[in-house]
């Protein structure tokens, strides 16, 4: 259930409840969930949400979550922030965020859930944004869909800003940079991408922090922040710098020191939806990338 308290500005004696919520970040789509899904209520009341004015002072509830057909499970979550409307937690890698047909158990999606139920909060799943399986870290997840909607990109512009750690091979030069590559599928494959004219606009900015060496594998962890958000873009990118990611067989990384990409989502920065506070949340990196450091 979601309840808002009303709080009208003094030249305002009432607002018709379509506008009230438009205000809080609701969707047309979503206002017209609300509006038909008959659990529209004004101080515990149920009343028609398109005839409704709400004025200072009021409580507004509504009940629009969809059913679903994800298991909560049992699982480890790392939670790394948490409020009444939001979640960040710290994927390990080998985990998928979201169910697939082939796989519905041991992601990400059952261990959130478990997590509301243990609280007794009725909350569906919905992550602002994905990682790969193979790739660890910080993922986004609204309780509510008014704030995935808040949080959603538009006309471009990013809402929170995503910053990763990986170690690649070799040393890139420049040492730091801006790379801007568009990404498309690699045809006939539906998994493998690749740069391409043809390809969606991606930009990642990368700045080498150390080099090293590691049983004979020259490596270096670098820092790199998405501009944008294309499907293996940091993979792709640095592949085309020649410098792909350690473990990262997929696009030429080498299998000699890791089994996965060496890649950590570390940062997530963004000015809280609904707050306003500046929320700024980092993970170390786990353990098999902490191991081929110096």
């Amino acid at each position: 259930m979601t309840t808002f308290q009303v709080a009208l500005s003094e030249a305002l004696a009432t607002m018709p409840a379509k506008a009230f919520l438009r205000q809080q970040g609701i969707s047309n789509t979503l206002w017209k969930r609300i509006k038909h899904s008959g659990t529209f209520k004004v101080n515990g009341e149920i009343v028609n949400a398109a005839r409704t004015m709400l004025k200072d002072g009021d409580t507004v509830s509504y009940q629009v979550e969809k059913p679903t057909d994800i298991e909560p499970e049992a699982l480890p979550l790392d939670i790394r922030y948490e409020d009444e409307y939001l979640l960040i937690v710290n994927k390990p890698p080998g985990q998928l965020v979201h169910p697939t047909t082939k796989e519905a158990h041991g992601t990400l999606a059952g261990a959130v859930l478990y997590h509301y139920k243990g609280n007794g909060e009725a909350h569906s799943y919905h992550p602002i944004h994905r990682l790969d399986r193979d790739t660890s870290g910080l993922v986004l997840i609204a309780k509510e869909p008014q704030v995935q909607y808040l949080l959603a990109a538009r006309d471009g512009t990013k809402l929170f800003h995503r910053e990763y750690l990986a170690i690649v091979e070799g040393r890139p030069k420049p040492p730091e940079g801006l790379i801007d590559a568009p990404i498309a599928r690699a045809l006939p494959s539906i998994i493998l991408r690749k740069v391409s004219p043809e390809g969606k606009e991606a930009r990642t900015h990368y700045k080498t922090l150390s080099c090293f060496a590691r049983e004979g594998h020259e490596l270096s962890l670098v820092e790199l922040r998405l501009e944008t958000g294309r499907t293996h873009q940091i993979r792709v990118h640095m592949s085309h710098l020649g410098h792909p990611l350690a473990g990262d067989d997929l696009y030429g990384g080498s299998l000699d020191l890791m089994q996965r990409q060496a890649l950590h989502a570390y940062r997530l920065h963004f000015p809280h939806p609904v707050t306003k506070e500046s929320i700024d949340i980092k993970a170390e990196l786990p353990a098999d990338m902490q191991q081929l450091l110096p």
